[in-house]
């Protein structure tokens, strides 16, 4: 059981378990009596509307809160009129920066912070909210898939465009899943 007060960060690429990773930690919480609760944001409604659902099915009841300033306030308001000792936010990357600093801030004013995101985007490069998260944190959990091409440890998230590479210009935000992503290794992450 992590001690009051405590910040970590659950990441890697997709297809690495972090959504299955992140239900986990908060299931043994709630095994332990203590008041958790989840926060999804509501532009992932990849398997469900009301749920944090993993690519394998595992599914846990969320807070719905959009990716904006007011979902970010909603986090920590909500945190705070239900006392909950433990919060869980998955796809953190998706919000604003402004989710550090709160993130932080419950950590310091006691509640034990657990979130999950991707650690880079599909160009190979490191979302804000996530590396800064990484900066603060008091543990990273870091996870790895398999490259879909040959089979080794996979730290990229690579997106496809008809069975294709996107290219670099392509939208950073899309939310998918194995229709539009697959795990890569680092020599088969391709960004034309």
């Amino acid at each position: 059981m992590h001690p009051e007060g405590f910040l970590e960060v659950i990441t890697g690429p997709m297809f690495a378990g972090k959504t299955s990773e992140l239900i986990k930690r908060i299931e043994r919480q709630i095994f332990a009596k203590r008041k958790a609760a989840l926060f999804k944001p509501s532009i992932d409604n990849r398997y469900s509307e009301d749920k944090v659902v993993a690519h394998n099915g595992l599914s846990y009841e969320a807070f719905v809160v959009p990716t904006t300033e007011e979902g970010v306030r909603t986090i920590y308001q909500k945190t705070k009129e239900e006392d909950f000792e433990v919060i869980g936010i998955d796809e953190v990357q998706f919000f604003p920066m402004s989710i550090v600093e709160i993130l932080n801030k419950l950590a310091d004013e006691g509640v034990y912070v657990i979130a999950s995101g991707l650690n880079l985007d599909f160009k190979g490069e490191p979302f804000e909210v996530t590396k800064e998260l990484l900066a603060l944190a008091d543990n990273i959990v870091y996870l790895t898939a398999i490259c879909s091409v040959c089979g080794r440890e996979a730290t990229r998230t690579q997106r496809l465009i008809n069975g294709k590479p996107a290219p670099r210009d392509s939208p950073r935000i899309l939310v998918g899943g194995i229709e539009a992503y697959e795990a890569r290794c680092r020599r088969h992450h391709i960004v034309p």
